[in-house]
C-alpha cells in the first residue's frame, strides 16, 4: 500500500487504497474535517474525491483559508450556472471565475438578467445545496469534450474547447444534470456551499472583444460561514455610504455627465481640496530636489511609436490629425520629460536630475470600466522621473521611499503593502543588469527597514519596479506608489550623459509616483476618511453658525479673524434655526462648527463643535485659533475619528 504521510499528524494506517478525504478523516477529528473543502496533494491541490495511488504527503485545505475560500467560491460559481440552467434551459453558460472577494459568471441568454431575477436564482441555488449533491470529477478527450458539450447546444464551451491544444486532458465537473469545464479542484458536493450572495448584474462582450455579442454577467460572493458573508455584506453597505461620488454630492465636490464621460466637473470646494493636495505635493518635491516642468498635452504619433507607447496602450490613445500629421494626447509623460533632458549635452555632474510635472493624461478606457473619480480618462499624474547613473539608483530610491511614507502619514495612511516585482522570461538587459538593478531597490527597502514580498516574473520587461499599496479604513488595498527603473526607454529616445572618463554614458531613468493620480487618489482619500477629511485638506475648515441676527457683527469679525490666520470659513447668517445649520453642515463634513449665540457674542467667545456632534463647549476665539493651528501644522497624523 502506498504510504501517505500528513504533516503534524503522521502517518496514516491503511490496508486498502483511500482517497484524500479518507486519509485525512483517518488524523483529523470530524470538526475539522467539517471545514476541509480539498486537499494538497505533494503541494498541489487536488478533490478530496481522489484515489491515493503512490506515496503522498497529504495536507488539508481549509474553507477559510485563501485557496480553500478560491475553491468555495469557483464551486459556487458551478452552484450559479447550475441554478441558471434548471431556470433559463435556453442560457448558455460560458466563463464563471473567481475575482477578489467573489466571483461571477458569463451567460448568453435571450434577454438580459435583471436585479429582479437575481432572488429567484439564489433561491433555486439554495434549492440545489439542500439537495446535497455530490461534485464528481470526470475526464475526457478534447474531442469527446466539444462533442458533449455541442449535442447539448453549450457552443461557447465547445469553442473554448477546440482551442485546447490536442492531446490535452479536458476534465468536467457533474453535480447531478449540470456538467461544466473545469480543471479543479471543487468541494465534494453541493451541501458546503451554504454561505453565497448574489450580488448584481452587468453586461459583457464575450472575450471582452466589442466586436463579439454581449453576454450577462451575474456577480456573486461567498464565504466559508455565515458570520463571514455578514461581516463582507456590512463592509460593502459601509462602502456604499462612503462612495466618494455620494460624498462628492453632499459635499459640493465635483460632478461628471454624459457630454464628457469619464472627465470631472469640479466644483469650487472640490478644486480647494485639488488644489490644497497639488500645492502640498509640490512643497514636497520642491524640499527634496525635484524640478518642476510642463510638457504639451499632444505629441507627434511618431514619438509614442518610438517609445512603446503606441504598442502599449494601442486604442486607449486619444487622437488627432492635423496638417497631415497624426498627434497623440499623451497618455503618460514620460517620453516628455526625456525630450527635456535631451536638450544639450549632460554631465555626470548635472546627475541625478530629477524632473516633476502634474502632467494631464488621458486613456480611452472602456465605457463600463468608468468608475467615478477611481477610474478616469482624464487625470492628472504626480509624475516624476529621476535621470541617474548606476551608482545613484540605490540612494535616489531611498529617498524616495522616505518621501513617500512622509506622505502617506500626512493623508492619514499608516499601512503600505510593499511588493518587489523582478525579472519576467521575457525581458531586454543582461543578467548582470538585472542582477545591479533588483539588487539595488531590495537594499533600498531594506535600508529603510520595509517589510515587502517578492513578485517573481512580475517586473516590466525592462526594469525591477516597486508597487505601494494603501490599505483603508475597510482593508480594501489600493495600488498608488511606484517605483520602477527603466534602462530600455533612455536607449529608445537617446537619452545619454558624460561620464567621468569622459564618455558618453546611457542614462538610467527611474519612473515614479506617489499618489499616482491625484484624481483617483482624492477619491481613495474620500473613502477611507468618509469625507471628514483632516483640518489641513478640509474644503472649509470652520463653519461659524449664528443663532438669531443679534450676533452677525461678531460672526463677521471672528470669520475675519480665522480667515487672516489661513484658515476656510463658511459664515452662515442665516436667518434658520441653528439645529437645521448645525445639520446641513455636518453633512457637508465641515470639520468644526462654531455657533454664535447672544450669550457668546456678548462676551465674545464660541460654542465649538466638532463635525460628529462632539461639544468642546465654550472657547475664545485666540485659543480655538491656537488649537487649529497646531491641528492643521500636524496634518493627517492627528485625524479626528467621526
Amino acid at each position: 500500500m502506498p504510504k501517505i504521510t500528513i504533516p503534524l499528524q503522521g502517518e496514516v494506517d491503511q490496508a486498502e487504497p483511500l482517497s484524500v478525504q479518507e486519509a485525512l478523516a483517518r488524523r483529523l477529528d470530524p470538526e475539522a474535517m467539517s471545514k476541509v473543502v480539498a486537499g494538497r496533494l505533494d503541494g498541489r491541490p487536488v478533490d478530496l474525491s481522489l484515489t491515493l495511488e503512490s506515496d503522498a504527503v497529504v495536507e488539508p485545505v481549509r474553507a477559510e483559508e485563501p485557496l480553500g475560500l478560491e475553491i468555495l467560491r469557483h464551486s459556487t460559481a458551478h452552484l450559479l450556472a447550475h441554478a441558471v440552467k434548471r431556470l433559463f434551459p435556453k442560457a448558455q453558460v460560458t466563463i464563471g471565475p473567481v475575482i477578489e472577494d467573489g466571483f461571477y459568471y458569463d451567460f448568453h441568454v435571450e434577454s438580459p438578467f435583471s436585479m429582479e431575477d437575481l432572488p429567484r436564482i439564489e433561491a433555486e441555488m439554495g434549492k440545489i445545496v439542500s439537495e446535497d449533491i455530490p461534485i464528481e470529477r470526470e475526464v475526457m478527450t478534447r474531442d469527446e469534450a466539444a462533442r458533449f458539450f455541442s449535442e447539448r447546444g453549450e457552443s461557447y464551451k465547445a469553442e473554448i474547447i477546440r482551442e485546447i491544444p490536442a492531446g490535452e486532458v479536458i476534465s468536467l465537473y457533474r453535480q447531478g444534470d449540470f456538467q461544466d469545464l473545469c480543471r479543479g479542484p471543487h468541494v465534494p458536493s453541493t451541501g458546503c456551499l451554504g454561505n453565497f450572495k448574489l450580488m448584481r448584474v452587468a453586461g459583457a462582450y464575450w472575450r471582452g472583444d466589442s466586436r463579439n455579442v454581449m453576454l450577462s454577467r451575474i456577480y456573486g460572493t461567498a464565504w466559508a460561514s455565515p458570520e463571514a458573508l455578514t461581516q463582507h455584506l456590512e463592509r460593502i453597505a459601509e462602502a456604499e455610504k462612503r462612495d466618494h461620488r455620494r460624498l462628492a454630492k453632499l459635499m459640493n465636490l465635483f460632478h461628471f455627465q454624459e457630454e464628457a464621460p469619464g472627465m470631472v466637473f469640479w466644483h469650487e470646494a472640490g478644486w480647494v481640496l485639488y488644489r490644497t493636495i497639488e500645492d502640498y505635493v509640490r512643497g514636497q518635491l520642491a524640499g527634496a530636489g525635484y524640478r518642476e516642468v510642463h510638457t504639451p498635452l499632444m505629441l507627434d504619433r511618431v514619438l509614442w511609436e518610438r517609445s512603446g507607447h503606441a504598442d502599449k496602450f494601442g486604442t486607449q490613445m486619444f487622437a488627432v490629425a492635423v496638417d497631415n500629421r497624426e498627434y497623440a494626447i499623451k497618455p503618460m509623460n514620460c517620453p516628455a520629460h526625456v525630450q527635456i533632458f535631451n536638450q544639450g549635452i549632460r554631465s555626470y555632474r548635472e546627475l541625478p536630475l530629477r524632473l516633476a510635472e502634474f502632467g494631464v493624461c488621458h486613456r480611452n478606457e472602456p465605457s463600463g470600466t468608468l468608475h467615478g473619480l477611481l477610474r478616469a480618462r482624464s487625470f492628472v499624474q504626480d509624475d516624476a522621473h529621476i535621470f541617474c547613473t548606476p551608482d545613484q539608483v540605490e540612494s535616489e530610491a531611498t529617498a524616495f521611499i522616505r518621501l513617500l511614507f512622509h506622505v502617506y502619514r500626512d493623508f492619514g495612511f499608516s499601512d503600505i503593502q510593499i511588493r518587489l516585482s523582478t525579472r519576467p522570461e521575457q525581458r531586454v538587459g543582461s543578467d548582470e543588469q538585472w542582477d545591479r538593478a533588483e539588487q539595488a531597490l531590495s537594499q533600498a527597502l531594506q535600508h529603510e527597514n520595509l517589510a515587502y514580498s517578492i513578485q517573481p516574473g512580475e517586473g516590466a520587461f525592462y526594469g525591477p519596479k516597486i508597487e505601494f499599496s494603501l490599505r483603508d479604513t475597510l482593508g480594501r488595498v489600493w495600488q498608488c506608489g511606484t517605483l520602477q527603473l527603466d534602462y530600455v526607454l533612455p536607449e529608445r529616445l537617446g537619452a545619454s550623459f558624460i561620464n567621468a572618463e569622459g564618455d558618453k554614458e546611457r542614462v538610467v531613468m527611474l519612473h515614479r509616483a506617489i499618489l499616482g493620480s491625484l484624481e483617483r487618489f482624492i477619491g481613495i482619500l474620500l473613502e477611507h476618511h468618509a469625507g471628514v477629511l483632516p483640518l489641513w485638506l478640509a474644503p472649509v475648515q470652520v463653519a461659524v453658525l449664528t443663532i438669531t441676527g443679534h450676533e452677525d457683527e461678531y460672526a463677521r469679525r471672528a470669520t475675519q479673524t480665522l480667515e487672516q490666520a489661513g484658515f476656510r470659513v463658511s459664515l452662515d447668517l442665516r436667518n434658520e434655526k441653528i439645529g437645521l445649520k448645525i445639520r446641513e453642515h455636518s453633512i457637508q463634513r465641515v470639520p468644526y462648527l462654531a455657533v454664535i449665540g447672544p450669550k457668546e457674542a456678548a462676551a465674545g467667545r464660541l460654542a465649538v463643535r466638532r463635525q460628529n456632534g462632539t461639544n468642546l463647549g465654550d472657547r475664545s476665539l485666540e485659543s480655538f485659533v491656537a488649537d487649529l493651528t497646531g491641528e492643521r501644522n500636524r496634518r493627517g497624523q492627528d485625524v479626528v475619528e467621526d
